[in-house]
């Protein structure tokens, strides 16, 4: 395959300017953005993507799960299309660039093959998955999920929100649900690209422009559930209690011991924390809380939740509780395609990007498209790591770097033609 020339470049200001108008849909109560998966305000960001692409000359496909297939032709009708994209879902508190710039990255990079007249032997398809957050309805990367095979399409369907609001009915609400069978085109993938901010501190502090994700981590999110006796805070002698709130607490040590042990990828914290009866002078008798741990090695992900269910029991037992400990998620470790992991390397340096290997810490569309289709991630800097927040940040220098990155990669993966 022949490699696009180092003076092709996305239009930054372009791309910039529809990072900035899509932000102005679902706006956040704090300079960030409030879009959640199928509510009215994901329909009218779907309606300008929609617009954007047809005006780029795109056709448009959405399947069963409102995912959406913006696909510019190749050459050639027969070979597999190149797919790029993310999500356009935000949290109710989140930030314009999560997920939103590699869906607009996607689109800019058919936007600058058209000013440029390249032509591609393959497809390329720009891609919106459907509920990447999970905020709304859990789990996270939910349609793409269901399109790789993991989610069963009526279980999806039946998902609530804290309205009780089912997801198959909210999506057919604003008018989202496709003809296309979900799924159907995961065995007709070359490949699949998608670029995102980092959500974390790593390049910035690095001063690198450029991530290669090689790895996603693994994940096992485990809720225990803690049952002592509530009691008078002020009148039951301390030898006496069994409290619920102490053990956890000595389990949320027991957490980031085992984390520190497998340094430096592994991580692990407790993340959700429900107290009963959760009054200022009752000693808690119950506690529900969930763990996060995550690693980019399934011997160690799988070590660090079996070292955990040995403890914790230990724990309980030495303060008078009963523990009961229930896995609510979990998926293994990814290990992205060595050819295009190779392409978006190359592509850094090529265009003179400093770069650098990277595990993705978050789950990503991408993990789960892994499994069906060759897959990558390119990633760009946050302003000190941070996401899921409104004030997320990016600069445009660093838009304009993983964007070009994506260019090369989808470009040299599709065939430039001529």
């Amino acid at each position: 395959m022949a490699a696009p020339g180092e003076n092709l470049r996305i239009n930054p200001d372009r791309l910039w300017d529809s990072l900035m108008e899509m932000a102005k849909i679902g706006p956040g109560v704090a300079g960030g953005n409030n879009r959640q998966t199928l509510t009215d305000a994901d329909g009218e960001g779907r309606k300008l993507f929609q617009k954007w692409c047809e005006d780029a000359g795109m056709t448009m496909g959405v399947d069963t799960m409102g995912n959406m297939f913006m696909t510019r032709p190749g050459t050639d009708p027969d070979a597999l299309p190149v797919y790029v994209g993310s999500h356009l879902d935000t949290q109710p508190t989140g930030g314009k660039y999560d997920g939103v710039l590699g869906v607009l990255g996607g689109l800019e990079v058919v936007r600058s093959m058209n000013d440029l007249g390249i032509k591609t032997k393959h497809p390329i398809v720009v891609t919106n998955w459907t509920n990447e957050e999970g905020t709304r309805f859990a789990p996270a990367m939910l349609a793409s999920g269901v399109f790789a095979g993991i989610h069963d399409q009526d279980w999806a369907y039946e998902r609530q929100d804290a309205e009780g609001k089912t997801f198959g009915d909210e999506l057919k609400r604003i008018g989202w649900v496709g003809h296309e069978e979900v799924g159907a085109r995961k065995d007709k993938m070359r490949a699949f690209f998608e670029l995102h901010i980092e959500q974390g501190p790593i390049l910035e502090a690095e001063g690198k422009d450029i991530g290669v994700v090689t790895h996603g981590q693994g994940l096992w999110w485990l809720q225990v559930t803690l049952t002592g006796k509530d009691s008078h805070t002020g009148s039951t002698p301390m030898p006496m209690r069994r409290n619920a709130g102490l053990g956890m607490a000595r389990m949320a040590e027991l957490v980031h011991e085992i984390a520190m042990k497998h340094q430096p990828a592994a991580v692990g914290a407790i993340g959700h924390c429900d107290f009963h009866p959760n009054s200022r002078n009752v000693i808690p008798g119950k506690v529900v809380f969930t763990i996060d741990f995550r690693s980019p090695d399934q011997g160690i992900l799988d070590g660090m939740k079996a070292e955990f269910e040995t403890c914790a029991p230990k724990i309980a037992e030495d303060l008078g509780l009963s523990v009961e400990i229930e896995p609510v998620g979990h998926f293994d470790p990814v290990t992205f395609d060595e050819t295009c992991v190779s392409a978006i390397r190359s592509a850094a340096e090529r265009l003179g990007y400093s770069h650098q290997n990277i595990v993705s810490g978050a789950g990503h569309d991408a993990c789960w498209i892994n499994r069906v289709a060759p897959t990558a991630m390119v990633m760009c800097p946050c302003v000190d790591g941070l996401s899921h927040n409104e004030a997320e940040e990016i600069t445009k220098d660093w838009a304009k770097a993983g964007a070009d990155v994506l260019f090369h990669a989808v470009v040299e993966t599709a065939e430039i033609v001529g």
